[in-house]
This record gives structure tokens, C-alpha cells and sequence, in this order.
């Protein structure tokens, strides 16, 4: 039975050194009223049917706040009591298998489904055990302790300050280059490659269970087990649309390596795009997935064959390896080579096949011609001069070729040089942080291709120099009104999430690394910029509140009125 301070008919209630869940600190009584070091209240108000407020776990835990529910079971806000830091609990409570608790707080098994109940649940307890031993592991949240206890098991797992990348993607007002896309998914890509090298497949990539901390990289939450993840099994299905594989949706079908590869690809189509990836059941229906490139130009034409080729809907003819997919989409070589491995070598047999059979007709037709030609042996007439000069085309001794302008000084050497004087030249500018302004970046048509003749158009593109703009003073600005400021000024940049002690705004720029008013190369620098994250509590009641509130309000944005932050002093 879970240890409570709340009572329950019948039972004594065990009271153990209670903490509150919200801030962490002592409580001298039960979860009663408001806690007296935050002022959060200490009420049980999760829902019927889950763990009550403050229930305790192993005699190590304490349950928190109640957050969601999937096909699994429970997730609650938790705290590891002996070293007074948050954690999160994953409660077994299959809804499909479960009709609840009985007084001691035993789960319950429907009538019937008392062998598959118990068989899921060593599922579940299984897969925890195993990321347990997996982790600590690079892009991986840590799974740190499996209790067994009421009928259940709980999955204790570390608690991360940061955002999920659904949000930190819903703050953005522009999409992730494929530079950047690539950076923020290797740790994860890691994470997984380490899960397939332990015989795990976790089948629930997407950007809701990508995790981006304070400090650290990216890591893969929202584990669960196979039937959890596949529809049409015993358990509530949880499959994400546009990332889940098309395998996924049937039972009788397999998973395997190439069904991550599949999510982690949609992922970053989804970074490089801004748009999420048409569900698989809908593409086996029509295709309509445009390419990466198509959707977002920036996109380079290899690197949206790789997502093409990871998003394949046979996982036969798919990327089968997280490995394959990193190399991929880091190195334009290695793309390309894969491609010849893979579908180009189909094409290239269907050609060879078509020239062969076009060889054939052709060596049949010329021994049928030089056949009759021995047995007719009639004299071809001697064409005149007119059929001569209508069947023989006139051959140019010397045709333009276009010139190359690479390089070169628009102003000086190309403007009204009469050596171009044949070519109508078409001039635009951009910047450029490693040409010199006038120089000459690019040329189309290329260099060396034959002219079409007097007044060709040849359009070059000439380097303005570097993008030099002045850094906006953004210190206080909602997150979302600080990204608007920089994209309109073409600043590249990150964000990062930094604890809050409750002297600074939740939610806005704490600080950034390039001084306001600072002009800098907007082709070559990116701007680290500094958010508060959610205050923390343990901080607030070591420093005091009216402490944080008076250092917090002076944090208060006065240059955003657009969107202004509240303050929680």
C-alpha cells in the first residue's frame, strides 16, 4: 500500500518527513492549507483514480502534481526525498487492462485480463530495467530507479528545467538551417544509435519528446513499450502523427531500427521546413510529402534526398540505420554515394536494359539494310546542289562561348567594358561575409557554355560585403518578441534556458553575449541569447521573496510593451 498522509478508511496514515512538492522545503504537518515557505497550496487536486498528493513511494519518493496520462499509465511530478530534487514518475495503470485501485491502492485488473495485464506490466517493468542500465547515455534522459510496488511498477525518471522542442519550435519565427537542424539532433541521433545497439527501438520520436535543458544538449524522453506503440494492440495506442512510421499502425506488421530512422527524419523535416510531415496512413493513400527543397529553397537538393530516402514508406527501400543517417546528412559525399548504391543503381539497370535493346533492333535493322542494299545493288541518286543545301546544316566555325566573370571587379572590369558588349548584363546584389563588396560571387549561365547569340542575358550576382547590423537592446522581451527583433534584423541566433531564482522574468531575456548597441557580422555570428526559465522555488525561499520580487521588477521589460511579462515577485 502507498504510504499517505492522507486518510483512507480503515488504515492508519504513516506520516514520514513530508516535503512540500513544489519547493521542496520541509513541512512540519500534512498537505494541508499552503505550504508556509512558498505559499503554493498543499491540497490534493489530482484527479480521481491517480496517486493522491503526496503519496509515498519506497519510502524514497514523493508523488507531486499529476501531468498526463497515455496508453502506459500515469505521469506524475515527483521528488526524490533523500536528495530533495524533482523527479518524474511513470506509472504502469493501462487503462484498457486496469479498473482502478481498491482501498489500499492496489491496482486492479479487469475481469479477464488478469494474464495480459500482468504480462504487459513485465513489459513495461523490462523496458525500464533496460534504460536504467542504458543510461546515464548522450541524448538520452536518464531513467534512475524501478519500484515495484501496489500491484504496479514506477519508472523513476530525472527531471530536466528547460522546454520540450515543440515549444522552443512554436517561439520561432523562422525554420532551422540544415547546419543547425543537423547540430541540435546529433546528441539525440547518438542517444538512439546507443538504444539499437542494446536491442531497444523507442518508436516515439518526435519534437513532444525532445527535451532541451538548461544546460546540456538535446535529450529523447516519453519511452514506452511496444504496445504502447503500435496500433491496434492491447493498450491504447499513442502514435504520433507525421513522425510515426507507417509500420506502426498495424499490428501485424514489424518494427525495427528503420522505424526510428523514419521519426528522426520527419523531425528534421520538420526543423528545415516548419512544417510537419504528412501522416504515413495518408501518404499510403496519395503521396503528397513534398521535398524538403521544395517547401524552403535554403534546403540543399542532397540533403533533401536524404529525408526523402529516411521517410520512405517501405522500410525495406528506407535508410535502415541511424549511423547511415548521420553520415548522411552531414556529408553531401557520402549522400551522393548512397544514392548510387541505392536507387540510382534500379535506374541505371533499367537504362542499361532499354539501351540493350535498342543496340539489338539497330544491329538488326543495319544487317537487314546492308542486305538488301547487296541484293538490289541500286544506284543512289547523286543529290543536287539544293538538296544539299537543305539536308547539310551550315556549321559555325567559331561560336561564342559565355565568359567567365568570377571574380572579377564589377565596377572596373565588367560596367561598359565593350569585351561583354554582346551579353546584356543583368547585376544583383547580396551580402557576403567572405567576398569583397563589387566582386562578382556567382554567374549564370556558367562559364564556358556556348552563347545563343547577341543580347544573351547573363545575370551575375555582386557581394554587397558583410551584413553588418547593430545588436537591438532585447534584455527583458518576451522570448517570442526577442526572436521576432532579431529575425527582422537577419540575426542568427540561440536560445538558452537559464535557472530562475525569482529575480528575473519568466519567459524573457535574462541577458545575451553581444552587447546592445554592438555592430557585427550577421553572416558569421550567432547570438547566444539568455532566457529565465520557470522560477524555482528552492532558490526563491533561499533567497526570499522580497528579495526576488524586488529584483524581479526590475527586470520587467520597458521596451516591449507589445507583449508584457508578469511578474511573479
Amino acid at each position: 500500500m502507498p504510504c499517505s498522509p492522507f486518510f483512507i478508511p480503515g488504515k492508519e496514515p504513516c506520516m514520514p518527513e513530508l516535503l512540500c512538492p513544489h519547493c521542496l522545503q520541509p513541512l512540519s504537518g500534512g498537505y494541508a492549507g499552503t505550504c508556509p515557505h512558498c505559499g503554493r497550496p498543499l491540497q490534493n487536486q489530482n484527479p480521481e483514480g491517480a496517486l493522491p498528493l503526496g503519496t509515498q513511494l519506497a519510502g524514497r519518493y514523493t508523488v507531486g502534481s499529476y501531468l498526463s496520462a497515455d496508453g502506459d499509465g500515469l505521469c506524475y511530478r515527483g521528488v526524490l526525498n533523500e536528495e530533495r530534487k524533482f523527479v518524474r514518475i511513470k506509472e504502469y495503470f493501462p487503462v484498457t487492462l486496469c479498473n482502478g485501485r481498491n482501498a489500499d491502492g492496489m491496482l486492479m485488473p479487469k475481469e479477464g485480463k488478469e494474464v495480459l495485464f500482468k504480462t504487459s506490466r513485465m513489459d513495461f517493468k523490462d523496458l525500464y530495467d533496460d534504460l536504467r542500465g542504458l543510461t546515464p547515455s548522450t541524448g538520452l534522459n536518464t531513467i534512475l530507479d524501478v519500484v515495484e510496488e501496489n500491484n504496479t511498477v514506477y519508472g523513476i525518471e530525472e527531471s530536466e528545467k528547460g522546454m520540450t522542442l515543440t515549444h522552443y519550435l512554436s517561439l520561432r519565427s523562422r525554420t532551422l538551417t540544415p547546419a543547425e537542424a543537423r547540430t541540435l539532433l546529433q546528441p539525440v541521433m547518438e542517444g538512439v544509435a546507443q538504444l539499437h545497439k542494446s536491442g531497444l527501438i523507442h518508436r516515439g520520436i518526435c519534437p513532444d519528446n525532445i527535451l532541451l535543458p538548461i544546460d546540456g544538449t538535446a535529450r529523447l524522453t516519453g519511452y514506452g513499450t511496444l504496445a504502447l506503440r503500435t496500433g491496434g494492440s492491447e493498450l491504447k495506442s499513442q502514435l504520433y502523427p507525421g513522425y510515426a512510421a507507417p509500420e506502426q499502425y498495424s499490428a501485424a506488421e514489424f518494427s525495427g531500427r528503420y522505424t526510428d530512422v523514419y521519426a528522426l527524419g520527419a523531425v528534421c523535416y520538420r526543423l528545415v521546413t516548419g512544417q510537419t510531415p504528412v501522416a504515413a496512413p495518408q501518404r499510403k493513400v496519395r503521396d503528397s510529402l513534398e521535398s524538403a527543397h521544395s517547401l524552403e529553397a535554403g534546403v540543399p537538393t542532397w540533403f533533401s534526398q536524404v529525408l526523402a530516402c529516411a521517410l520512405r514508406l517501405d522500410p525495406a527501400r528506407r535508410m535502415q540505420t541511424v549511423p547511415e543517417l548521420m553520415s548522411a546528412l552531414t556529408d553531401p559525399n557520402v549522400a551522393n554515394a548512397m544514392f548510387e548504391r541505392g536507387d540510382n543503381q534500379i535506374s541505371t539497370r533499367k537504362i542499361m536494359g532499354v539501351s540493350l535493346i535498342v543496340i539489338a533492333v539497330l544491329a538488326i535493322l543495319l544487317v537487314w539494310s546492308l542486305l538488301d542494299s547487296d541484293g538490289a545493288q541500286t544506284p543512289a541518286p547523286t543529290p543536287t546542289p539544293a538538296a544539299a543545301s537543305e539536308t547539310l546544316p551550315a556549321q559555325d566555325s567559331e561560336q561564342a562561348v559565355v565568359p567567365d566573370l568570377v571574380g572579377k571587379r564589377y565596377a572596373s572590369e565588367i560596367k561598359d567594358n565593350d569585351l561583354y558588349a554582346s551579353f546584356r548584363i543583368v547585376m544583383t546584389e547580396e551580402n557576403s561575409s567572405d567576398i569583397a563588396a563589387g566582386i562578382v560571387i556567382r554567374q549564370d549561365p556558367a562559364a564556358g557554355s556556348l552563347a545563343t547569340g547577341d543580347g544573351q542575358i547573363l545575370q551575375i550576382v555582386v557581394s554587397k560585403g558583410p551584413n553588418l547590423v547593430e545588436m537591438p537592446d532585447i534584455i527583458g522581451f518576451t522570448q517570442a518578441n526577442a526572436s521576432k527583433q532579431l529575425d527582422e534584423r537577419g540575426i542568427q541566433y540561440k536560445m538558452q534556458i537559464v535557472e530562475n531564482d525569482g529575480t528575473m522574468a519568466e519567459g524573457c531575456v535574462a541577458k545575451t553575449d553581444v552587447l546592445a548597441g554592438t555592430r557585427f557580422d550577421a553572416g558569421k555570428t550567432v547570438v547566444s541569447v539568455f532566457i529565465a526559465g520557470e522560477r524555482d522555488d528552492t532558490l526563491v525561499a533561499e533567497t526570499g521573496s522580497g528579495a526576488g520580487s524586488e529584483a524581479q521588477s526590475a527586470a520587467e521589460p520597458t521596451t516591449d510593451p507589445a507583449t508584457p511579462a508578469e511578474s511573479e515577485g
